[in-house]
């Protein structure tokens, strides 16, 4: 990255809340909002989830629920904003296209983030973007976003992704490839569903004593993907670990906890158990990991930005069990990415 980055808002629809600082409090305290669902197909199996609790006129189709809660989300980031709706860039992260998400069927991905737009009843930069990819692909837009931020007219940008793995067309899909939690497998993922966006400007905002800032980001496409029959050789990860703390930010030595969107299936677990022991390389007696998706389950595209929110709060708040934290972000689609963030103290 040319230059810092840092978080000065978030917004976020979760099933542990209905806002960014209801969720990250859940999160803190360890908090499950794991439920069993009925399926239909197979007819009265019951699949534990993480769910949103509404009310069901906020659901009459997928696609219009993934527009209520990415827009309910943004509204949220933004009112702690100093800059209006039109010098704010929207970089989103939709669902996946190859899981062709139901949400699909009502609004095309083409008109996704104009769906969203529309949804907030704002005008905003038209620089802002969808990109396909998942988790993963929000967190490979902080480059973007520094770019956009060079840009006079560009006040801030709001990175955040919005999806939903409670749907019978990606449940069918994740049972019968025996991905699922569930009796027969306790190495599995738990579907959830969320918005979540951070707020990014090029400047420190508010008074807080500490502020977050973005270092360093690291892609990396990993070719034995979840999707494949092979497990992962963590080469991805590794490689967007190392590129992250290239810069003239932080380094390995320096990071003293994680934020990590794995989900709990085995294969993600193989792939950090690889991958981990080969960046971290210096001698810690603990390397604290804060993993989101055991308290809302795994959140698909939503995860990245929530991984940021989740590192920055920490900084700000004075829970943070260090100085420095790195976003370990995959998508199931094969992409990785990595973000190193650090708290700040303000002179």
């Amino acid at each position: 990255m040319k230059r810092p980055l840092y978080v000065a808002g978030a917004g976020a629809v979760t099933p542990a809340g209905l806002n960014a600082l209801q969720t990250i409090a859940a999160i803190r305290a360890g908090l499950s909002a794991f439920q069993e669902k009925t399926l239909v197909e197979p007819l009265g199996a019951v699949q534990i989830v993480s769910r949103i609790p509404s009310h069901y006129q906020l659901r009459p189709t997928d696609g219009e629920w993934l527009v209520n809660m990415a827009s309910r989300a943004i509204v949220e980031a933004l009112r702690t904003s100093r800059a209006g709706s039109a010098a704010t860039a929207i970089l989103l992260a939709p669902p996946e296209s190859f899981r062709n998400h139901p949400a699909y069927n009502d609004i095309p991905p083409s008109g996704f983030l104009a769906a969203v737009i529309k949804a907030t009843g704002n005008r905003f930069h038209p620089a802002s973007r969808a990109i396909d990819g998942g988790a993963a692909a929000s967190v490979s837009l902080l480059d973007r976003a520094v770019e956009l931020l060079e840009q006079p007219d560009v006040g801030q940008v709001l990175l955040g992704g919005v999806d939903s793995l409670v749907n019978e067309t990606d449940l069918s899909r994740l049972s019968k490839a025996g991905r699922l939690k569930g009796a027969e497998n306790a190495q599995g993922l738990v579907p959830g569903e969320a918005a979540a966006f951070v707020r990014l400007t090029r400047e420190p905002e508010g008074k807080a004593a500490v502020v977050a800032a973005i270092h360093g980001v690291g892609t990396a496409q990993e070719t034995d993907s979840v999707l494949s029959d092979r497990y992962s050789q963590g080469r991805a990860v590794l490689g967007a670990l190392r590129d992250a703390v290239s810069g003239p930010g932080p380094s390995e030595p320096d990071i003293n906890f994680v934020v990590s969107n794995s989900n709990g299936e085995r294969y993600s677990g193989w792939e950090m158990l690889i991958a981990r022991p080969r960046f971290y390389r210096t001698r810690r007696e603990i390397l604290p990991t804060a993993y989101p998706a055991m308290t809302i389950g795994d959140v698909g595209a939503a995860g990245g930005a929530l991984a940021l929110m989740l590192a920055a709060d920490s900084f700000v708040n004075d829970y943070a069990p260090g100085r420095t934290a790195i976003c370990e972000v995959a998508s199931e689609g094969g992409l990785r990415a990595a973000a190193v963030m650090a708290g700040m103290t303000r002179r």
